[in-house]
């Protein structure tokens, strides 16, 4: 399992290759390209040659991008008229950098409670209608878990794939393996109400293909780093363990970075990269402690 992060903060403060050369100087071995903001190199002509030059300075590196994330939000009506257009380019972009997959947000139209049948349906056409932009690519598309603010108590509650036995039936709806893995966003499964680690048990190894890791403390979408919420993250990594998970463990969590000077980022960036790195020797070690029960 390799230690990934979202590029998103340290692009913003920095713009495109010095943010990324930052988070290799942290020590990530692998990144997640954030394609929903600072996307400009999308729309210019020489698109491929600058995926060609991120390629190079991550390959000097040792350094892979394991997956990237599609622009998304903006509301319904600007999501399907304005972004998704832009899918066959992001996909191109990361078929350059030889990503596996990337993060595609469902469709979320209105209220979920009450309209789940009718928003599954939708949303499963959704995902089918993107299937041949991954076939030409080589590119998987990643169906990730969302919640929405309840429109009477204002509080965060479930919204299109959040129970986990929605977001696996997503997957399993497609028949796709080749085309399609789930991303499981742990934070936002806590903010519904659950535990991340029945939701990882939930999916199961077959499915799972990519994580977005933050804490929350169960009440705001915090997107901070593991142990600054309430998320067990023993536990999360034991799930992940007992389903022998195979991908990757990627951070979204660039909000504990967001009050850093910039003149102190590469301190905190390294900081969280050890934290990262702690997380995976606990995981390792809970897999040989398995090992040694079996």
């Amino acid at each position: 399992m390799l230690l990934s992060t979202q590029t998103h903060m340290a692009v913003e403060r920095f713009g495109l290759f010095e943010g990324i050369r930052l988070l290799m100087d942290a020590g990530y071995p692998a990144l997640d390209l954030t394609m929903f903001v600072n996307n400009e190199y999308l729309f210019a002509p020489d698109m491929k040659s600058t995926a060609v030059r991120l390629k190079t300075m991550a390959d000097e590196r040792g350094v892979i991008f394991n997956q990237a994330h599609a622009p998304f939000g903006g509301g319904y009506d600007h999501y399907t008229k304005n972004l998704l257009p832009l899918m066959p380019r992001v996909f191109e972009f990361a078929s350059y950098l030889g990503i596996d997959h990337v993060i595609v947000h469902p469709l979320q139209k209105g209220r979920y409670y009450g309209r789940e049948a009718e928003l599954f349906e939708m949303n499963r056409e959704f995902y089918a209608s993107l299937a041949p932009i991954a076939q030409s690519t080589g590119v998987k598309i990643a169906i990730e878990n969302m919640w929405q603010t309840h429109p009477i108590t204002h509080r965060i509650c479930d919204d299109v794939a959040a129970p986990p036995e929605e977001l696996a039936a997503y997957y399993d709806a497609q028949n796709r393996p080749d085309l399609f893995t789930v991303c499981l966003d742990l934070g936002h499964v806590a903010l519904c109400g659950r535990e991340p680690e029945d939701a990882i048990r939930t999916i199961g190894h077959d499915r799972l293909g990519a994580l977005h890791v933050h804490d929350v403390n169960y009440i705001s979408d915090d997107h901070t780093l593991p142990g600054m919420g309430r998320i067990n993250w023993d536990a999360v990594l034991k799930a992940l363990a007992d389903i022998d998970y195979q991908g990757d463990f990627t951070f979204e969590a660039d909000n504990f970075l967001i009050r850093y000077p910039k003149e102190f980022y590469p301190t905190a960036a390294k900081f969280m990269c050890d934290c990262g790195k702690y997380l995976l020797s606990r995981f390792e070690a809970i897999k040989t402690e398995k090992v040694g029960q079996a």
